[in-house]
């Protein structure tokens, strides 16, 4: 992080989730963007980061990316192409659905 003029650090804010009825947080984050930022933008960010795993997650487990063990790049495009094209089959209703919308 870049220091102040005076070689202090960055002031940062800490973004807890504290859900109802719970004792203490259950996730914590740290943010160094502007003051100014509107306070749902570094929730935004901070919550894509589940987003970002679920779908790295659900095609590796469900449409089998990983399952190839050939030696060849011909063989390794004759399978993730239609493991990519799954892929997007499944991804693209949730896209277009009105519920999916800000989904995280």
């Amino acid at each position: 992080p870049r220091l102040a003029a005076d070689g202090s650090p960055p002031l940062s804010q800490v973004i807890t989730e504290w859900p109802r009825n719970a004792p203490e947080p259950s996730a914590y984050w740290s943010s160094n963007l502007p003051a100014d930022t509107p306070p749902a933008d570094p929730v935004t960010l901070a919550k894509i980061r589940r987003r970002i795993e679920h779908d790295y997650r659900e095609p590796k487990a469900g449409l089998g990316p990983d399952h190839f063990e050939g030696r060849s790049w011909a063989g390794r495009r004759r399978h993730v192409t239609p493991v990519s094209a799954a892929r997007l089959f499944c991804t693209e209703p949730r896209l277009s659905s009105p519920k999916a919308v800000g989904a995280a």
